[in-house]
């Protein structure tokens, strides 16, 4: 029993180590470093000195971040991530925070994109809103599938998200959207719509009532790994300028489980790095 928790324990901190020198793991010591253990000179070691950051409220630069250390610290925030996914040197935390006031929000949903280049974060996007009561299906910002699979479908997978955003959200072909999302299963966590393509029919019907109009004008980034793919866009919505997050699960070569975080995009910016 003691040797098998001692291989436990090891096989444990080796996947830790093997996670440390990827894209991954230096977006979670990053994280870890703002969040968790609010810890400068870590922060200093996972960041690029000359950071670009898209983040409109955050001037350009690892310095800015480090020096709001101690100001996150005695904030109390908290960050969680439910999901965590990388391609190349892009990698993709949809996050939790929580007494995020400092962030504009006490309780915000996230999705945070790094760019890791030699070992740091050179680049961060990122999209927030404030949680809000379950859906109507009784689904949250958060919950659903959370593991990565299917590594080996994962062109594939990434190729069907990219054609249902370009013929249905871009609006080329919506006819098609059957040809991409579940007739099936569709798990939806937006927060004002329910659960299948029924539940998405009838809330862009209320919304076409209600004289509310969503539109994706660009995409400027799909990153997938195995069954989930993420995509930031562009677009408009209720009359707003706004960025499109959208995390979508594939199964059997459907749209199967959908997550977003739309925010607007505001006119100001404390970057000139521009929101993309």
């Amino acid at each position: 029993m003691k040797k098998s928790i001692i291989a436990a324990a090891s096989a444990v901190i080796a996947s830790a180590a093997v996670l440390a020198d990827t894209p991954k793991g230096v977006a979670v010591a990053e994280m870890a470093s703002l969040f968790k253990d609010f810890d400068k000179v870590q922060a200093a070691a996972t960041m690029a000195p000359d950071l670009i950051q898209h983040n409109q409220a955050v001037p350009n630069g690892a310095a800015v971040l480090i020096d709001l250390i101690p100001t996150l610290k005695e904030s109390g925030i908290s960050a969680t991530t439910h999901r965590l996914i990388s391609e190349g040197n892009m990698v993709v935390a949809h996050n939790e925070y929580k007494n995020a006031k400092v962030f504009g929000g006490d309780h915000l949903a996230a999705f945070d994109v790094f760019r890791i280049e030699d070992g740091k974060v050179a680049e961060h996007w990122d999209n927030l809103t404030p949680v809000t009561a379950p859906n109507p299906s009784g689904r949250t910002q958060f919950d659903g599938t959370t593991v990565v699979t299917d590594l080996d479908k994962t062109a594939e997978n990434k190729a069907v998200v990219t054609s249902f955003v370009y013929d249905v959200l871009h609006g080329k072909a919506p006819d098609k959207i059957t040809d991409y999302v579940s007739t099936e299963t569709y798990l939806q966590h937006n927060s004002g719509v329910a659960d299948g393509l029924d539940g998405l029919g009838e809330a862009i019907k209320a919304m076409a009532d209600a004289g509310l109009s969503m539109t994706y004008s660009d995409t400027h980034m799909i990153i997938a790994e195995g069954n989930f793919v993420f995509t930031a866009s562009e677009g408009e919505f209720s009359g707003d300028h706004v960025a499109f997050y959208d995390l979508f699960r594939v199964d059997g070569g459907k749209i199967v489980e959908h997550w977003d975080v739309i925010q607007t995009i505001s006119e100001k910016s404390a970057n000139d790095s521009g929101k993309f």
